[in-house]
């Protein structure tokens, strides 16, 4: 079954390439927020051999293409933990990228870590609204990359998010984000009337839709645009369909730009057949399962390589240490819940603070989902990768009653059974309460949480105007390690309820 998909694969791919009795194509090949699935994800998809398979047999079809990484390569898995990029950096020239453009957790380690493992990567890399001349990055970008075939001209540029709220301060110090709207459709309409292109796509890592609602998306800023032909998109990790209605986005002009975006983990490639005469584009999507498996078995070097970095993650995710009742997805309120009361429970033995109010947590930092039954030192290990610490803050009551609105905006998050809040359609807030009670606004409060947020992250601003009681010196995964063993010896079982806590009614 796999040879003969493969077959139709590369048959189909062919039927795209020849021609060339009407017009050359471009095929452009892209993945994003790949985050270091460097060997197949729990559900059985992905993997990076997986992938390279896939792009062996595509650009062996039509030998115009180009093979894009949308940003966010790292950060995810044990991979990146134990090794800091080491692997995925060094896989990039390995599986071909002609293209890649920076996200916000390639900045997890600092500038001058990611220069290093940038300036040993050939691939071209873009940032169009990203001044790093003031940083470690500094001549690492270029604003636009162009692509000849025959007689026309394909532009590339990259759109980055804008750094505050999502990346550490002391790991972007000094870079300069210019706004992606304002960047975005002038930088086209310059590669078309200036640089004389025939085409220009933007990749971008802003998002197909905003996690929060001040911040622009791909879709606000096709809306706005006049020049741009095609849209890469990341970061939101949104599952794009081709042919599902939202992989077209009317311009400022009515004309209907193609926009594509693949998940996560790398668990699809998308591929974009650019007709150079027409303009015309047609989106589709491969799914890299286990079908590719006896093609990238062949990369027998590749693999080789691969399993001395595997040996010290296999040797952390094969070390049981407690079990859970049921499988609590990642985005689930369950699995939040669970980790927005084992914060509280862990954080009041740390700090010896025991009148803490409530705990509040980002979900976006369980990267991992929680299966049933054994649950393994790596598990948890890639659940919570960042290095983080836990906080224990006094908030006045305006402080937080703003951090609950700014959740209920982006439709909840991570919080302790404490805290209960409700929304309308519009993401307002129409009430906040702390163990039943209304918060008080003349009222201080004691909140549990990770210095991410506490520093601003996830654009918990009012946060950082907030006394530090206590802040402690270990990752905070670490402790949560340390909890789910505890639990285990006194045989309970990792679980919570279903119940959401920030809800819409």
């Amino acid at each position: 079954m796999a040879k003969f998909r493969n077959f139709i694969l590369l048959c189909l791919c062919a039927l795209m390439a020849f021609p060339a009795l009407h017009a050359e194509h471009l095929m452009i090949i892209a993945v994003n927020d790949t985050h270091s699935q460097i060997d197949p994800a729990s559900d059985g998809k992905g993997g990076v051999a997986r992938r390279r398979a896939i792009y062996d047999q595509l650009r062996a079809a039509n030998p115009n293409n180009v093979l894009i990484h949308a940003g966010d390569a790292v950060q995810g898995t044990l991979f990146f933990s134990l090794y800091r990029g080491e692997v995925e950096y060094s896989l990039m020239d390995t599986l071909g990228y002609d293209m890649i453009i920076v996200g916000n957790h390639e900045f997890d380690n600092g500038m001058e870590e990611l220069a290093e493992h940038y300036r040993n990567v050939n691939a071209v890399k873009v940032s169009t609204n990203y001044d790093c001349s003031a940083t470690p990055l500094d001549g690492v970008f270029q604003p636009y990359w162009v692509k000849a075939v025959g007689d026309k001209r394909v532009a590339f540029f990259g759109i980055n998010v804008n750094p505050e709220g999502l990346i550490a301060g002391t790991n972007c110090e000094g870079l300069r984000y210019l706004s992606a709207p304002d960047v975005a459709d002038a930088t086209a309409k310059y590669l078309k009337d200036i640089q004389k292109v025939d085409y220009a796509i933007m990749v971008s890592h802003i998002g197909y839709s905003s996690y929060e609602p001040s911040e622009p998306n791909d879709t606000l800023i096709i809306k706005g645009s006049h020049d741009i032909d095609m849209v890469i998109s990341s970061h939101s990790h949104t599952t794009i369909k081709p042919g599902g209605g939202w992989d077209r986005v009317a311009n400022a002009d009515g004309k209907m730009i193609p926009i594509g975006q693949n998940g996560k983990s790398g668990k699809l490639v998308a591929t974009y057949d650019l007709d150079l005469e027409t303009g015309d584009i047609v989106y589709d999507q491969i799914s890299v399962d286990d079908s590719w498996d006896e093609a990238a078995s062949r990369y027998t070097a590749m693999n080789s390589w691969l399993d001395n970095y595997r040996h010290g993650v296999d040797s952390i995710m094969n070390n049981p240490v407690g079990t859970s009742a049921r499988f609590m997805k990642n985005s689930s309120p369950a699995l939040q819940n669970w980790v927005s009361d084992a914060t509280m429970e862990i954080i009041k033995e740390l700090s010896g603070i025991n009148n803490i109010d409530c705990a509040i947590m980002n979900k976006g930092g369980i990267r991992t989902d929680m299966p049933e039954g054994t649950v393994t030192e790596g598990l948890i290990g890639s659940m919570f990768p960042f290095d983080n610490r836990f906080v224990v803050l006094e908030m006045p009551g305006t402080e937080l009653i703003e951090s609950v609105k700014l959740m209920c905006g982006r439709g909840g998050d991570a919080v302790s059974k404490e805290l209960n809040a409700t929304y309308n359609s519009k993401g307002e807030m129409t009430k906040a309460t702390i163990k039943g009670k209304k918060i008080d606004p003349k009222k201080t409060y004691i909140v549990a949480t990770i210095d991410y947020l506490a520093n601003g992250g996830d654009y918990m601003t009012p946060m950082t105007r907030c006394n530090r009681l206590f802040v402690d010196t270990q990752k905070y995964g670490n402790h949560i390690l340390e909890y789910v063993k505890k639990l285990q010896a006194k045989g309970k079982k990792i679980d919570a309820k279903d119940e959401v806590r920030i809800k819409k009614k």
